[in-house]
């Protein structure tokens, strides 16, 4: 298993040996640590654990590279061991998220604080890198803004499962029994049958959040609520540009996920989330019901 880390404080090569070799439970001698740019005849190519370091410039000092052999009795995941790590070493640890944009990390403190973080690096040749933003203090970052950080909820890898099912179907039915394709599923951006798996996946992923408390985040953009909202505007338009099979299994897949939205969320008869949301016009049959829906409390307050 590989993990990747930036400490914010410098760290020994012992130190880093120390804490590996008690968190992935081997002995001290079984943990290879060397100077990504050093001798690869002084290294230990045996061990069971490597971590190549080198130094970084700005708010982190140290990049880790850490390799644990499939031998290794224990391989936590890369936040316990980020936790764990920072912990022993007394330095704030970032390691990445799953996310697309490459400024997204998490950040785990020597007190076991587990945060989202916004890492910037500069232009120069050696990149000079930049703690810019934190949703949680951080003792070691004085200068990084404490704020939510809306870009890591938008990216977030989301399971959709009812989506994905619907998607897998579509994919079985695009053949005609001539073994040619149906242009009516072409699935090209832009078709319809493109915008029924990508809306149905947006409208599910906000659902799936709702129902695990926000979770990881814990918390909910305003911005993408209503992206969210206005993607289940779009669902309603679909129906009718599919082939019947297609539009039935939309249909029930579409239904499911309104079941589940609406076991989640309260009647808004003030409007108070359409006020919030700054949705155009007075009158409520104008707008689709799901605008006058909204989850108590709200994720951003």
């Amino acid at each position: 298993m590989t993990y990747n880390f930036l400490t914010v404080g410098p760290i020994t090569p012992e130190a880093i040996a120390a804490a590996l070799a008690k968190h992935l439970g081997v002995a001290a001698s079984e943990v290879d640590v060397a100077d990504a740019d050093g001798d690869p005849d002084a290294r230990n190519w045996d061990a069971l654990v490597s971590c190549e370091y080198s130094a970084v410039r700005g708010d982190v000092s140290w990049s880790l590279d850490i390799y644990a052999q499939d031998a290794v009795p224990h391989q936590p995941t890369e936040r316990r061991l980020a936790v764990a790590f920072a912990s022993a070493t007394h330095t704030a640890v970032l390691f990445p998220t799953e996310e697309i944009a490459p400024s997204s990390y998490w950040l785990a403190t020597p007190e076991g604080v587990v945060t989202r973080a916004r890492l910037l690096a500069s232009d120069d040749e050696h990149p000079v890198y930049t703690v810019d933003a934190v949703e949680a203090p951080v003792t070691q970052l004085p200068n990084a803004a404490v704020t939510r950080i809306p870009e890591a909820v938008r990216e977030l890898r989301i399971a959709t499962p009812t989506a994905d099912a619907f998607a897998d179907t579509l994919a079985s039915l695009r053949q005609f029994p001539t073994g040619s394709l149906d242009p009516a599923l072409a699935e090209e951006p832009g078709s319809p049958a493109w915008y029924a798996c990508t809306r149905l996946g947006s409208w599910e992923m906000m659902i799936r959040q709702m129902a695990d408390q926000w979770a990881p985040s814990d918390w909910y953009p305003q911005a993408l609520y209503r992206d969210r909202l206005a993607s289940r505007d779009g669902l309603a338009e679909l129906h009718d540009q599919l082939p019947k099979n297609a539009a039935d299994l939309f249909q029930d897949s579409l239904e499911q996920l309104d079941r589940l939205f609406i076991e989640l969320t309260i009647e808004d008869p003030e409007h108070l989330l359409a006020r919030q949301l700054a949705l155009p016009g007075k009158d409520p049959g104008a707008h689709g019901w799901w605008w006058y829906r909204r989850p108590d409390p709200l994720p951003w307050s």
